[in-house]
């Protein structure tokens, strides 16, 4: 199988205050980190080398992944600095990478989509990019992907609108990429695929980069509350996404427990008394007697509070939705 790029150097600003913590693929879903899941996903369809680029809280990534002998996949990293974007990062990474084409995968999602399927699809185009999409059911949530009949992307839309000839695509984070769609980009210079350099790759030639239609699963983790979301619903056990990890580690629905619909990180300690409903409790926390939150994020107070958030003692303490203070 060929090699696999994780794009694991983003801000991940819409998942403040918890990416504050941890970079985004470090954070946990069940007993396992993101990257992790994804490592062990790509491993089981036979991908021996991956590369991850690291920008933002690198260690919190490079201390659990390592050299990824535990996830069966040799790991090497493309360092950024500054922040390269979805199509800078990919041509930072071609020496490491060393053959084409190669997967690239988000690291801030996860999904089951059929990657024997997607590279035996791509080798049988003429595209320099194969992106795995399906069908759009919130386009007001996400952008879309724009399809001629032939199956060649002829466009991106933003969240909030519909195709202009036939229902959108969501991107699910999966594609497979020529090492030549990226080589002519400056190196270590910030640039974007779906808002630069794909629209150009069509303008220059259709069918540049087309469209595999799966009806794969996906999950988001791009704000706080998807990330709950996600997290309680692989704690409630998915047989359907077993090649993503054993779905374990959140605190569930129990009526008579005083944490319900809880996720809790490493070196959590929660007061007999305390009652929690629908939180995320962050690395090092510890839940004072007495305390009732519910629909919030819990961190260790490091530095400045989020406008959201409320300083309780030593942590701060925000709306799970992001939308009013605590």
């Amino acid at each position: 199988m060929i090699p696999a790029l994780v794009l694991t150097a983003g801000l991940a600003t819409r998942l403040r205050p918890l990416s504050l913590v941890r970079a985004k693929a470090a954070l946990p879903v069940g007993d396992h980190v993101i990257a992790q899941r994804i490592l062990r996903w790509l491993a089981g369809y036979g991908v021996a080398d991956a590369v991850l680029n690291l920008h933002h809280l690198p260690h919190t990534i490079t201390s659990i992944i390592g050299d990824g002998t535990a996830e069966s996949v040799r790991v090497r990293y493309s360092w950024e600095m500054p922040l390269l974007g979805s199509a800078g990062g990919p041509r930072r990474a071609l020496p490491l990478l060393g053959a084409s084409p190669f997967l690239i995968v988000n690291g801030d999602t996860l999904t089951n989509v059929n990657l024997a399927a997607l590279v035996d699809a791509h080798a049988r185009s003429e595209a320099l990019v194969t992106l795995a999409v399906i069908p759009n059911a919130e386009p007001e949530k996400y952008g879309g992907v724009e399809l001629g009949a032939d199956g060649a992307v002829t466009g991106f839309a933003t969240p909030g609108r519909r195709g202009r000839d036939r229902d959108l695509y969501h991107f699910v984070g999966v594609q497979v990429a020529e090492a030549a769609a990226f080589a002519t980009l400056p190196d270590n210079l910030p640039y974007e695929s779906v808002k630069q350099l794909y629209p150009a790759l069509i303008a220059e030639r259709r069918g540049s980069v087309r469209a595999f239609v799966t009806d794969a699963e996906f999950f988001d983790i791009g704000t706080p509350a998807d990330y709950l979301s996600t997290s309680l619903h692989f704690g409630s056990g998915t047989p359907s996404l077993d090649k993503l990890g054993a779905p374990q580690g959140s605190r569930g629905a129990d009526p008579g427990s005083p944490v319900q619909d809880c996720v809790l990180w490493q070196d959590v300690e929660i007061a007999p008394d305390a009652r929690l409903h629908r939180c995320v409790i962050t690395d090092g926390v510890r839940i004072p007697k007495g305390a009732s939150w519910v629909n919030k994020t819990i961190r260790v107070a490091h530095g400045e509070l989020m406008a959201t958030e409320d300083l309780v003692g030593e942590l701060a303490v925000g709306p799970i939705d992001g939308s009013t203070r605590s």
